[in-house]
């Protein structure tokens, strides 16, 4: 099914040319187009209309075409304590003066732990 779907996303354009040459010149940019970009010339069109990151290669990799969408990320809060309870800023900048935070430690993840946080499962 993939390899249909490949020969299909790869010819689809050639077969509207008007001769034998305009077919293989596609061909070849698409192949220089996936080493490059990593996507076929089509993908990068699908993937500039759509706004998403979406491959041929991915499909091969028996991966969905375009990849889902992240969510954007949260920004760092800043907690206080207060009377019995924990108060959390998003701006901590309307604060007069810096009150300590609640727990000191690193307010962002290492690249290490930000790949372990999107880490799925193997699929079987």
């Amino acid at each position: 099914m993939r390899a249909v779907f490949l020969v299909w996303l790869t010819l689809l354009p050639a077969l509207a040319g008007c001769g034998r040459e305009s077919g293989g010149a596609f061909a070849a940019a698409n192949a220089a187009s996936v080493v490059v970009f990593g996507r076929a010339i089509p993908d990068l069109v699908i993937s500039t209309v759509s706004g998403r990151d979406c491959s041929i290669v991915h499909f091969d990799q028996g991966k969905p075409y375009c990849r889902p969408e992240e969510p954007p990320p949260d920004p760092p809060v800043y907690c206080t304590p207060s009377l019995g309870t924990v108060d959390c800023w998003v701006n901590p900048e309307v604060l007069p003066g810096p009150p300590p935070q609640v727990a000191d430690g690193p307010s962002t993840l290492t690249p290490a732990q930000e790949a372990n946080r999107t880490h799925r499962w193997p699929s079987l």
